[in-house]
């Protein structure tokens, strides 16, 4: 339940032999889903940062250029003829474009085609082919210094050097998995292979997941449909067992960290320390709610000491792993929430606290890295909806605000700490590419604003607050239709997600809202959403709100925001729709029957039904386990108010969704039928946890035309 793109043209919609006029042309569901390239916001290809200079790269007509920040000097650096002829003199094919191209280091570069690794040396123009890994390659980990790289084949683990591989485990039961993300992408994970700073070691995550139980999926493809069976541990139920191995290259031996008991526990924020000798592991309960920072020794496993503790009555949730500080090895700071909301904290390595580095009612969101004595972070500081880039002087604490412009920015900082790479975007700027120098000086413009939907007749969008029960301010979007007239009724499209991890009213381009909102505002609807508690990056209680008891705060929260639009005289009350995927599915059909008759037409896809059937590292984050809150689970339970239903509901799911297992939504069609309501059900075959493709235009015409059909 947990976002550059190709700038084009935009070239006018013909239609009967006529060029429509400025702010006439139509969105349609193939563009809300980007089909139409010429709709996508600028970008500069390949942009990033040269090693450990000043100088930055980018990449257009098939070859790579560098530029020095400080003057705006340009040179190419290498072009697609350059590597071919390297390729040739290899005895290898052509390549027919420029790859993505990682230059690494001040005169190096490395790319890959085909599993097939090479260095590009930009000076001396020598290409070198330095690994091979199998086809089959997956979970890819490049070692940052050396030619090593780390790989997964199926459940095992591979490291290849010089193109010879070496498996490192040898686990032949297929339920016990190596090397691969664990705890299902939950606390922060992303990966399952670590490499040792020195390089000469790589922590894996080892996953036993024989004792969970087995979920079938089905497979359709073949004559005789298959059964393709998942590990889905439910809440409540027996959880995956994880351990993280070190395997030595020197030796070729392995060892296990002494992680403990009970077995049933998370291994998250896996970091090396910075001399290879100690790695760090938060040690997170199964309750989610007591959590331990340990250090081990990497060549016994043994545990050295545990650093400090977090507990909370609801439930402690690590998402970032220790960031040393360079030249000072016993210090790191930690990401922690334990004061309402994620701050940074400077700790040694005795688990001993040093300072605070952030506070306020605010969000540390990101960490960019340590520059001299400064961290680089994004936060909130300015608005819950901007996402601005900072740095702390970690002797001080001083902050400085280093983006000048509002907005949401995704920033890359040179490794000098001189100058910053500021991609952004905001209700007002499409996407912006942006020089700037430590102090937020703008430098120079690298790729200015330019609205691919300057010609296309959108509907006006607000950003307005309104206020839940105590108080509390909740941030919400209201797009109004094309030519709208306040005399007018006009039907409305509540669109709800709800859940924790995710914000939709951001100041960004259309605020947060894509293109799809805007294609059904151009039908004819008014298009509101709001960020309910329960929702990210408002703080600890703002989210916790909903611990034990899922859909019932969230409901209330976005009913505040129907009878607010009740309350609009340009609002038809009595043609209200709601439409929500996942976590938005579970509260679009929670809000039909909870709210009976005030929803005339509803879309869930993916709906969680009865949260027993999902997942135990999510679920039990937020509604602990069945056998300690049957009343929450009792209450969330969608099955228990069917017969409430009222209005046309249609359910979306896909057959071989891992997330939200089709079983959710078929068992409220069983107790639909059995309470005799009528819903319309659509399945897309084959697809998981949402659609892609072609396949995804087909979902976004099926529910616009859903509600055309009967909520206008």
């Amino acid at each position: 339940m947990k976002k550059l793109l190709v700038s084009f043209f935009l070239f006018g919609f013909i239609l009967s032999g006529f060029m429509l006029p400025a702010q006439e042309k139509i969105l349609t569901a193939e563009d809300a889903i980007y089909m139409n390239r010429a709709l996508y916001p600028g970008r500069i290809p390949q942009l990033q940062w040269i090693g450990q200079s000043d100088n930055y790269a980018y990449a257009k007509d098939n070859a790579l250029y560098r530029v020095t920040a400080k003057k705006g000097t340009e040179r190419l650096l290498v072009e697609l003829d350059m590597l071919n002829k390297g390729m040739h003199q290899l005895g290898l094919d052509s390549l027919k474009s420029l790859p993505n191209i990682d230059c690494y280091g001040d005169e190096n570069c490395r790319f890959s085609v085909n599993n097939q690794y090479f260095d590009y040396q930009t000076n001396s123009q020598t290409l070198t082919k330095i690994n091979e890994l199998p086809d089959e390659a997956e979970n890819i980990d490049f070692e940052k210094d050396t030619r090593f790289i780390a790989y997964t084949l199926k459940n095992k683990a591979f490291i290849a050097i010089n193109g010879k591989s070496t498996q490192i485990t040898n686990d032949t039961n297929p339920g016990i998995v190596n090397g691969q993300t664990v705890h299902r992408n939950e606390f922060g994970i992303h990966k399952g292979l670590f490499w040792s700073p020195e390089s000469k070691k790589l922590a894996f995550y080892r996953k036993d997941e024989t004792l969970v139980t087995d979920y079938p999926l089905v497979d359709i493809t073949t004559r005789i449909a298959q059964v393709e069976n998942t590990r889905y541990p439910m809440a409540g139920m027996t959880s995956e067992q994880v351990t993280l191995g070190v395997y030595h290259l020197e030796t070729g031996k392995t060892v296990f960290m002494q992680t403990g008991e009970p077995k049933e526990q998370y291994l998250t924020a896996v970091t090396w320390g910075p001399e290879s000798k100690l790695i760090y592991i938060a040690l997170l309960n199964r309750d989610q709610n007591h959590l331990k920072v340990n250090s081990y020794d990497s060549e016994t496993g043994e545990f050295i000491r545990t650093l400090f503790e977090e507990t909370n009555p609801h439930y402690v949730e690590p998402e970032n792993p220790l960031y040393f500080r360079p030249e000072h090895n016993n210090e790191f700071v930690w990401v922690s929430e334990r004061g309402g909301f994620d701050h940074l904290y400077l700790y040694n390595t005795k688990g001993e606290i040093i300072r605070q580095l952030t506070s306020g009612p605010w969000v540390v969101t990101g960490i960019l890295g340590f520059r001299g004595d400064e961290l680089w972070f994004t936060g909130t500081k300015e608005s819950p909806l901007e996402d601005n880039v900072y740095t702390v002087e970690i002797e001080t604490g001083k902050i400085t605000r280093i983006t000048p412009d509002h907005g949401t920015h995704n920033p890359m900082v040179s490794k000098t700490g001189k100058y910053v790479l500021d991609i952004f975007s905001s209700t007002d700027v499409t996407r912006e590419y942006k020089l700037l120098n430590n102090t937020g000086k703008e430098i120079r413009v690298l790729l200015p604003d330019s609205n691919p939907l300057a010609d296309y007749n959108l509907g006006k969008l607000s950003i307005l607050t309104l206020k839940a029960d105590d108080g509390t301010p909740l941030y919400c979007r209201i797009i109004k239709p094309i030519n709208f007239d306040s005399t007018k009724k006009y039907p409305v499209i509540v669109y709800v997600y709800g859940g924790p991890h995710a914000q939709l009213i951001t100041d960004s381009w259309l605020g947060g809202a894509g293109l799809f909102l805007n294609y059904l505002a151009e039908q004819g609807y008014i298009i509101w959403t709001m960020d309910n508690r329960g929702s990210a990056n408002r703080g600890r209680d703002f989210e916790q709100i909903i611990h034990r008891q899922v859909g019932q705060v969230e409901v209330n929260d976005q009913m505040v925001g129907v009878n607010y639009l009740k309350s609009l005289a340009y609002v038809d009350t009595t043609r209200m729709g709601v439409d929500g995927w996942s976590y938005g599915g579970f509260m679009t059909i929670s809000l039909m029957l909870n709210h009976p008759g005030v929803f005339k037409v509803a879309v869930a896809g993916g709906p969680v039904i009865d949260w027993k059937y999902y997942e135990v590292m999510y679920g039990e984050r937020y509604m602990d386990t069945p056998q300690e809150n049957p009343e929450g689970y009792e209450k969330a339970s969608l099955l228990n108010n069917v017969d409430q239903l009222q209005g046309k509901l249609m359910v979306i799911h896909g057959t071989k969704d891992p997330t939200v297992v089709w079983q959710q939504s078929l068992t409220f069609l069983q107790a639909a039928i059995e309470h005799g309501k009528d819903i319309d059900y659509f399945v897309y075959p084959g697809h998981g946890h949402n659609m892609s493709g072609k396949d995804r235009a087909h979902l976004y015409e099926k529910i616009s035309r859903y509600f055309n059909d009967f909520l206008k």
